[in-house]
């Protein structure tokens, strides 16, 4: 074996053949060898077990080169190409896997000689098939997802073995459905040099599983709610990443005792030199200002997209403006920041004249802005945007999507400032449009809309909110335009009816639907909507909707439904959509007082696709506060109910025994009991929040937890029996 390694890293014209088999032939050789002797085999059945095993190594190292090979073709490190030693690299996949062959019908010819042992030679037998279908069964596996992969290593030692040799090679590992801990994380993370791209929910992480996480080959990075992570997590991932093209990190800090230093920053910025997308959706406004600017003058020259969760207006000013740097003389100006940004996204304290026309002026390749502010008090003229600024915006002509939200979160503000003119203003120079999103225009009105509906023609993203003068008129004449919308938002904007809906269902492509709080929209709608096969989503919270309206959806491809805050709907309702089999993914229905057990029932039992799945598509469920929910709802919620469960939402105040049994039976099902909203991150304030992506995704539990115990169970039966006896 020692020989065949030195040949191997030596190159030169040697053999394929003889440095595979000093290197893997002579190891198994070795094995078969050694048990033979053990066991008083003759001198004969000694050379075919020398033969069998020599056989047996080489053919397990060929398949491990093919599956590598077919997994990562493009990223074989090129030095090990030219110098290692393999068939793939040699001879190329399809003659690997004529030799593979070959090697399992010689294994298997000098077993011959052992028949008259009968049964007790069969393991040798199923070895040879086991090494040989390994290629087989790996292609399959690195066609499916890390979920997947884990499900199926839970039926069979084979199926396990397999797996965890597909986890040493896989080029992207995405587990963001769960938060496991370090313990169920580490085996799933062995040191893989092909890895390049790491997605993971990190709620029940902490610094101690950077180690895990922290890869020299990744290129793509997404940790979400690393709450309990410190600012190492920053430097860290400077300091081990430094091919990085994408990093995203949220929530980093934000439990009590953890801090993150701008020297943290700064290690994060200077280290990841090829970073093309940064995404920190985290408070970064605590940063001191004086060396804020200095330290963004270290970010990659070739990052082209920038999101932050949250950042004081005026540093964004500072950072942006040319102005003199520190201990420079006069007649020097700052080089510019971020000079190759075309996408720029973030929530500050005030969208501001000064902001937008730093923004506008230094970035002079921009294609994509999104800003979102959340005042505390009335902004004064000098914090807020006017006519004015929204001139400013798009001097270039290269915006394609523009997102302007002014937040309600904490104090009922509009921006009071812009009015039809400051719109008309800009409209001039949003020809190129395909996205616009406007939020709290309060003195926009129906000019305003349709000016950006007849002057942007390659628009198919309309998202308004606290549109409180946007009437039906606006899409009066909507048929008559060139728009094809694929992605309509109008919430709070009271004064839509249902023939504002009927128009808008003249885009038959639309397949994002969002009227949430239009409370003038009825069954009539709905009626509408039966026409749009494209449908994927569709937001009706606090609308007058009726089970009438439900009786309309129909087969399709709605995937997400929310009928929250609906006073007239009832099981019956739910009923119907069970009986029309709407492949719905996610549900929500809070605050439905005549909701009850009957609508979880036939939930739990809804067939979708033929008799295929059983309830089992459902991936969020919100029955927060639904007037009839009661013990037996909580029996349908049990596995092995809603398998695919992986967000639910009750009222825990008067079932808190049953909530608590139910979150224990299903460690990695996110139950909320607070009315918090579900599957959403609470700095994800991107244009996309309604696109999800809803690949299908097995269930964890068995092999995660390895064979639990049903006493979580036991509790909630006996949880159900106390309040049966309350009752």
């Amino acid at each position: 074996m020692a020989a065949g390694q030195f040949l191997d890293l030596e190159g030169g014209p040697n053999s394929v053949e003889f440095v595979q088999e000093k290197k893997f032939g002579e190891m198994g050789e070795c094995s078969a060898v050694c048990g033979g002797l053990l066991a008083g085999a003759s001198d004969d059945e000694i050379q075919r077990l020398r033969r069998y095993g020599r056989a047996v190594g080489v053919l397990y190292q060929v398949v491990n080169d093919v599956t590598k090979e077919k997994m990562n073709p493009e990223e074989r490190d090129e030095k090990k190409k030219k110098k290692g030693k393999s068939y793939v690299g040699v001879y190329g996949v399809d003659k690997a896997i004529e030799v593979a062959e070959d090697l399992r019908a010689t294994a298997k010819r000098e077993l011959d000689g052992f028949e008259k042992y009968g049964e007790r030679v069969v393991p040798l037998y199923s070895f040879v098939d086991y090494a040989a279908d390994r290629a087989l069964i790996g292609t399959v596996m690195t066609k499916l997802d890390i979920p997947s992969i884990c499900s199926i290593a839970s039926t069979c030692k084979t199926f396990k073995t397999c797996a965890s040799q597909i986890l040493s090679f896989l080029p992207n590992f995405h587990l963001l459905d769960i938060s496991p801990p370090i313990d169920l994380l580490r085996p799933l993370l062995p040191p893989n040099p092909y890895l390049r791209s790491l997605k993971v929910d990190c709620t029940r992480l902490d610094d101690s599983a950077i180690d895990y996480l922290l890869r020299p080959s990744l290129h793509e990075l997404c940790l979400h709610n690393c709450a309990d992570f410190s600012g190492k997590l920053l430097s860290e991932v400077g300091g081990r990443c430094k091919d990085l093209r994408s990093l995203y990190l949220s929530t980093v800090a934000e439990k009590r005792g953890r801090s993150i230093h701008v020297s943290d920053l700064e290690e994060l910025l200077s280290g990841c030199t090829e970073l093309e997308t940064l995404i920190l959706m985290f408070d970064i406004s605590t940063f001191l200002r004086h060396n804020f600017a200095r330290v963004w003058g270290l970010v990659s020259a070739k990052l082209t997209s920038l999101e932050i969760g949250y950042i004081f207006s005026v540093m964004v000013t500072e950072l942006l403006s040319p102005t003199v740097g520190p201990n420079q003389p006069p007649n020097h100006i700052r080089p510019s920041i971020l000079p190759s940004i075309q996408k720029l996204c973030l929530s500050v304290d005030y969208i501001t004249d000064t902001m937008v026309s730093a923004i506008s002026k230094s970035l002079n390749s921009l294609t994509h802005l999104d800003l979102r502010d959340a005042p505390i008090v009335e902004p004064t003229v000098t914090f807020d945007l006017t006519n004015s600024g929204l001139q400013q915006i798009n001097p270039h002509g290269k915006l394609k999507h523009l997102s302007l939200v002014r937040s309600q979160e904490f104090f009922a503000t509009y921006f009071k400032r812009v009015n039809d003119l400051g719109v008309l203003l800009m409209a001039d120079r949003c020809s190129s449009m395909e996205s616009i999103c406007l939020g709290g225009f309060s003195r926009v009105t129906d000019t305003g809309f349709k000016t950006i509906l007849h002057s942007c023609s390659s628009l198919y993203k309309l998202r308004v909110s606290h549109g409180t003068q946007l009437t039906d008129l606006v899409f009066h004449d909507i048929s008559a335009t060139s728009l094809s919308l694929t992605h309509v938002s109008l919430r709070w904007c009271n004064l839509l009816t249902n023939h504002a809906v009927i128009r808008l269902a003249s885009n038959m492509h639309l397949s994002v639907l969002d009227l949430r709080d239009c409370r003038n929209l009825g069954d009539e709608a709905l009626g509408a909507m039966s026409t749009l096969s494209k449908l994927k989503t569709l937001l009706l919270d606090g609308s007058d909707i009726s089970d009438v309206g439900l009786s309309y959806l129909k087969h399709g491809e709605l995937q997400e439904l929310d009928l929250s805050n609906l006073p007239n709907l009832s099981d019956a309702g739910v009923l119907l959509l069970a009986k029309n089999r709407v492949p719905i993914v996610e549900l929500r229905m809070r605050q439905c007082p005549l909701i009850g057990d009957t609508a979880v029932v036939a939930l739990a039992s809804m067939q979708v696709d033929g008799d295929n799945w059983r309830g089992s598509m459902l991936r969020l469920l919100d029955l927060y506060n639904c007037g009839g929910i009661t013990q037996i709802a909580f029996r349908w919620l049990k596995k092995p109910h809603f398998p695919r469960l992986r967000w639910l939402g009750v009222t825990g105040s008067t079932n808190r025994d049953m909530v608590d049994a139910l979150a224990r039976s299903r460690p990695f099902l996110h139950v909320a009991y607070h009315g918090e909203e579900l599957g959403t991150d609470q700095w994800d304030n991107s244009d996309d929040l309604y696109m999800h992506d809803y690949e299908e995704v097995d269930e964890l539990e068995q092999w995660l937890l390895e064979g639990e115990n049903d006493s979580d169970d036991e509790e909630m039966e006996e949880d159900e029996n106390n309040a049966e006896l309350v009752g």
